[in-house]
């Protein structure tokens, strides 16, 4: 992979002659996908107390069926991200909003645990897909200049899905006095929570049904005249013609179709940047971001905060969220993608640090942690500094990485096992996180994710290369 770029290397002149328009509205469909992983992901938050009323569930197997999704993610990514190198970005994205759809409809329905977890386990699936081929999809057609902007609205649209989630659940138990509360034709408000996503998963559908094909996956397919077709309407016919070119012979040598074997080099090791990918999607994992949008709430009321207390922060910290994404969506691109990493990570071990330090001076009281005011007062702070730094570099920037870092020959397969990695990180953090802080306690705890992000910053330091600027057809493995 090249660290540099300039005016003059072949294929950026051609960037400030694009079609920005037709870019933004195919971009904008890509990015619901974003919307629906991040809806799906936030749709739990407010059902279990129906699902365990419905299911006569005991709080193991709530969490069973609560993780069910993650499992179903982790397999998605992985199906994905090869299946998009036979069929297409945009046809597996298909898949995707039609999985969502299913899920949707049969996780409202479900009449036993089984079938709930089957629902859930599906629409996994299309989170996993959304995941890795949104982003990738918009690197593949946007140009070099803008591509890092254009991909941080990834970040954006999954932390507005989360938060529309919790907002539709919210206004739902409203109305019907609670998630259990009986709501339009007998159902009770919890399944009408997922139903709900209905509406946004057949948008993404039909939207997606309008946008081309990504022209570098036409290209590895042989279907050059396809490909220059969506390429002239980007850059112009004569640019069109001129990126086909430049595509084909960024591709293996013998134009063999990608395959999962290729992620090898020729003395039969996993290739480097493999290696730099899957350690990017682990870190984002290991440094504990989930734990505060999982169990906030529970996070801030066994420090004393009261519920309401509580869910305020969690608002204060989804806007902090957002504004973060979009100091990195104007800045990615000027800045670079490693320096936004490094201060993400210096950052992120210097609040989660504080944060750990602020519980070590708490008292155990009935078996719940007290923090004095002041103390109180800095992990909060510290807290939302930490949502603020993920949210200008991790968050956004290792999707923005993965989506364009591998070569194309490797692109669907890399980001099959990167994607695979990320979401069995994502589970293994989510599900350690109750029992680490019941047993090791929230001041070890949280220095494992402080520890995390300081050794993050060493391996960005040494593995990770800039790829600001650089044309995907020049990104080498």
């Amino acid at each position: 992979m090249h660290a540099g770029t300039n005016d003059s290397t072949p294929g950026y002149a051609d960037t400030a002659h694009a079609n920005m328009m037709f870019v933004f509205a195919i971009v904008a469909v890509a990015t619901i996908g974003g919307f629906m992983f991040g809806y799906d992901s936030g749709v739990i938050n407010g059902t279990q107390d129906g699902l365990q009323q419905a299911f006569s569930l005991t709080k193991f197997e709530t969490g069973f069926n609560v993780a069910a999704l993650l499992v179903g993610c982790a397999v998605g990514a992985f199906i994905a991200g090869r299946l998009a190198d036979l069929i297409g970005r945009r046809t597996v994205m298909i898949i995707a909003a039609i999985l969502f759809l299913v899920s949707a409809l049969a996780a409202g329905y479900a009449p036993s645990s089984v079938i709930f977890i089957a629902a859930r386990f599906i629409g996994g699936l299309g989170v996993g897909a959304a995941s890795i081929l949104c982003p990738a999809y918009i690197s593949e057609v946007t140009p070099a200049r803008s591509r890092g902007k254009l991909a941080s609205l990834q970040q954006v649209m999954i932390i507005i899905g989360l938060t529309g989630a919790f907002l539709a659940n919210y206004v739902l138990a409203k109305v019907s006095g609670g998630s259990t509360g009986i709501l339009w034709l007998g159902f009770p408000a919890w399944r009408w929570m997922f139903w709900m996503q209905v509406i946004p998963a057949a948008i993404f559908l039909i939207m997606l049904l309008i946008i081309p094909e990504s022209p570098r996956f036409l290209v590895s397919r042989g279907r050059l005249a396809q490909a220059e077709k969506v390429l002239a309407r980007i850059f112009g016919v004569a640019e069109a013609k001129r990126k086909v070119e430049e595509i084909t012979r960024s591709l293996a040598t013998d134009h063999h179709r990608p395959k999962l074997s290729d992620l090898l080099d020729g003395a039969g090791k996993v290739r480097r940047i493999v290696w730099v990918g899957i350690g990017l999607a682990v870190f984002q994992q290991l440094v504990g971001i989930n734990i505060i949008f999982y169990y906030g709430t529970v996070l801030w009321e066994s420090v004393g905060f009261s519920e309401s207390d509580s869910l305020l922060i969690n608002v204060v910290s989804g806007v902090l969220s957002i504004g973060a994404c979009i100091f990195t969506i104007f800045t990615v691109d000027r800045i670079g993608r490693k320096p936004l990493l490094i201060v993400g990570s210096i950052g992120m071990f210097l609040t989660l640090s504080a944060i750990a330090g602020s519980f070590a001076t708490g008292s155990l009281v009935n078996g719940t942690l007290q923090l004095s005011h002041p103390a109180g007062l800095v992990a909060l702070v510290s807290a939302n500094l930490y949502v603020i730094f993920f949210n200008l570099s991790w968050g956004p920037v290792m999707w923005i990485l993965l989506g364009e870092m591998f070569p194309n020959q490797i692109r669907g397969s890399g980001l099959a096992v990167a994607g695979f990695a990320q979401w069995i990180a994502n589970y293994g953090i989510t599900v350690s996180f109750p029992v680490m802080a019941a047993s090791l306690g929230l001041v070890v705890t949280y220095g494992f994710y402080a520890a995390s992000a300081l050794v993050s910053f060493f391996f960005v330091r040494a593995m990770v290369h800039e790829t600001k600027g650089v044309e995907l057809e020049h990104m080498r493995g």
